[in-house]
């Protein structure tokens, strides 16, 4: 079999089944499994997939810029805001993460809530000037651009000044065991800063994000209280997040 017969093999089976594992796949074509990491580290580096111990995942295609990403499933999105939004409760804190969807739940608020809201995310603060009632907190640190969003040491020392009632998390990638990741070391450690610092973490997870991976490590599954998904998500690509006792709001 040629490379690019093995690489669009192992491409097919990705998207078939949601995961590439090394050994199973040498015994299957009778290679060697030297030569199915070596096609695996080619497809990483082309950003077709996402390396992990044993094989590989499907890369997000929520690592793209944040231009880029405002034309990923719009719709989906606008329903999970809108969903997201429901749940916020008068006189809370609420941390809202950077991103697309953390945008359209700013844009679902109520136009009368009262709330303080803190977050790193320009853009996000921007969508809560018109809201007479909402408090908003804008953390400061170097703008990290591909994502519109502050990191940085200063970042995660003022987040550590607040204790929210409520994390809206975004990240790249979502996987029952890899757990939620992204694509920067300092932007995954501004997410785990407001994960330990917010009583409930919710994490928007929109279809694209769920079963994928990325580099960077936020938290675990086990450090998360609930998933906010599109309606017509598979209910088979939700079972493992059930099992976990998380529980799925379907927007």
């Amino acid at each position: 079999m040629l490379t690019q017969q093995r690489k669009a093999h192992i491409l097919h089976v990705l998207k078939q089944t949601g995961q590439v594992i090394a050994k199973q796949l040498s015994q299957e074509l009778d290679l060697s499994e030297d030569t199915i990491r070596r096609d695996l580290r080619e497809l990483a580096a082309d950003g077709l997939l996402q390396r992990v111990h044993g094989g590989a995942l499907p890369a997000s295609p929520a690592l793209a810029d944040f231009s880029g990403r405002q034309t990923i499933a719009t719709d989906g999105k606008q329903a999970i805001g809108r969903a997201a939004a429901a749940m916020i409760r008068p006189n809370q804190v609420i941390f809202i993460d950077g991103g697309t969807t953390a945008v359209q739940l700013a844009r679902q608020l109520p136009p009368d809530l009262v709330a303080t809201i803190v977050t790193h995310s320009p853009s996000v603060a921007v969508e809560l000037v018109n809201y007479p009632n909402i408090t908003v907190d804008l953390i400061g640190g170097r703008l990290f651009k591909h994502s519109v969003v502050a990191v940085g040491a200063s970042a995660i020392e003022a987040i550590g000044r607040y204790r929210a009632d409520i994390y809206f998390m975004g990240a790249t990638g979502i996987h029952p065991e890899i757990g939620l990741t992204t694509g920067d070391s300092e932007e995954a450690a501004v997410k785990r800063m407001l994960c330990h610092h917010a009583a409930e973490t919710v994490v928007l997870a929109s279809r694209e994000k769920l079963g994928a991976a990325s580099p960077y490590l936020v938290v675990s599954m086990n450090d998360v209280q609930c998933l906010v998904v599109e309606r017509d998500t598979p209910q088979e690509s939700l079972q493992a997040y059930t099992e976990m006792d998380l529980t799925i709001i379907k927007a």
